[in-house]
């Protein structure tokens, strides 16, 4: 097929790249010249396991372009995937302002019978106001679906080539048979296409996103209370997750959800709900949660300095959002470096992939090293915010002879409390009350 994607950013370039693979001919179009320059080349702007090696096979053999053109995209292509950003506005809608300019553009050069595909997270109603917009600008027949993306960060290539189900919402036979023909290489091994209206599949991604994120703040108020009264928080875990009812997934005690998807998700679901006259107790209470356990973990830390941190080092492990991405959007590293700075703390920071996203958010405020050991240098304690492979057994001797403190404040729950607490560490953690031997 043809196909034009309209938006480079994670969803778009992700979703074009592998449409290539499978041979399709793929126009990738965004607004910025130097990112198109760049992607032809193979310089990929964001960092996804795969994706780079993915671009690098499919433009030189022509089934994958990147341009400013879109009347030529749109043209050129049958399919067209609107797939630019939905930022949260100041009242916690989706500002859908690109979509709504890639309608009005995509009527306007319209040469024949095309099927539009609103890929970008959209409210409920967006498909209709899209088919207003381009009806306004043109009388040729076309159809608007809604299809979804469920693509996970650090894993989004493997989440597109073999997705566990595709989600169309088409009011139209036609769009329909075009769209599962689109993904029929993708299904083999029998994973369904579920076809849907268009409503119900606009609603669909956010009621999946907010679930997940009810999950994660639900476990994490599970572990604060664990805290108190002496529980172990990951022990209960397991004990809830033997449950098949339960399941295993998005229950890990930590530091919140962050990213593009979740954040901005329940906070356009609430707003939807809000509009139209529905309650949303539970994804508020959601959003509370998340927000207030970095202030719980801000909290540990300022307890245990107490409560004056100016002056003291501190040794940041992990930026992103989460591994396997060099995204920072909404990432718990940003609340928490911010505080520590404000009340006169120095920061020494390493991620493996999140340095350039880093800068542009702390500029000069912290010092980037080039290694996790040597961010240790004279810190007086160490902080796992992002739980990277390569953070999960490391030197603890080495650790320990760096730093001015064996002291570690573990965000993610990733090591072993007792035995740090054995090798002379003090080591605090999120859902359990370990004895730490406080030095003076």
């Amino acid at each position: 097929m043809k196909i034009c994607v309209i938006g480079t950013g994670y969803v778009g370039l992700v979703a074009g790249t592998c449409l290539a693979e499978m041979g399709n001919e793929v126009i990738c179009v965004d607004k910025d010249t130097e990112k198109l320059a760049k992607l032809e080349k193979g310089i990929v702007p964001i960092y996804e396991p795969g994706l780079e090696e993915l671009i690098n096979a499919n433009v030189p053999e022509g089934r994958l372009k990147f341009t400013n053109d879109m009347k030529m995209a749109v043209q050129a292509s049958s399919v067209c995937f609107i797939a630019v950003g939905t930022p949260q506005g100041d009242d916690g809608a989706a500002d859908l302002s690109y979509v709504y300019d890639v309608a009005s553009s995509i009527g306007e050069y319209m040469n024949d019978y095309k099927v539009i595909v609103d890929k970008s997270t959209v409210p409920v109603g967006t498909a209709q106001k899209v088919t207003e917009i381009i009806k306004s600008k043109t009388n040729i027949n076309f159809d608007v679906v809604s299809n979804p993306e469920f693509l996970k960060q650090g894993a989004a290539v493997d989440d597109f080539l073999k997705p566990d189900r595709v989600v169309i919402g088409s009011n139209s036979q036609k769009a329909t048979e075009i769209m599962q023909e689109l993904y029929s290489p993708f299904l083999r091994t029998g994973n369904p296409v579920i076809i849907m209206d268009v409503k119900s599949a606009e609603m669909t991604k956010y009621a999946a996103n907010s679930f997940l994120a009810v999950k994660i703040s639900y476990a994490n108020e599970i572990a604060n209370i664990c805290e108190k009264v002496g529980a172990d928080a990951e022990m209960v875990r397991i004990g809830m997750c033997s449950d098949k009812r339960i399941g295993s997934q998005f229950l890990f005690a930590g530091l919140g959800y962050g990213g593009s998807c979740f954040p901005k998700d329940v906070k356009a679901m609430i707003k939807t709900a809000k509009i139209n006259g529905c309650t949303s107790s539970l994804l508020e209470a959601a959003d509370a949660v998340n927000k207030e356990q970095r202030v719980l973990f801000i909290n540990k830390i300022l307890e245990r300095f107490n409560g004056d941190v100016s002056g003291k080092t501190f040794a940041v492990w992990g930026l992103a959002f989460k591994p396997k991405t060099n995204d920072m959007r909404e990432a718990p590293s940003i609340t928490i470096i911010n505080e520590l700075l404000k009340r006169g703390a120095k920061v020494q920071a390493y991620d493996p992939k999140a340095f350039d996203c880093a800068q542009m958010i702390f500029q000069d405020k912290i010092e980037y090293s080039k290694s996790a050991y040597d961010t240790l240098q004279n810190a007086d304690a160490m902080l796992l915010l992002t739980e990277w492979n390569e953070f999960r057994r490391p030197n603890f001797e080495k650790i320990k002879e760096l730093l001015k403190h064996p002291v570690i404040f573990d965000g993610r729950n990733q090591y072993n409390g007792k035995r740090l607490i054995e090798k002379g560490f003090e080591y605090y953690c999120i859902g359990k009350k370990l004895e730490v031997p406080v030095a003076v």
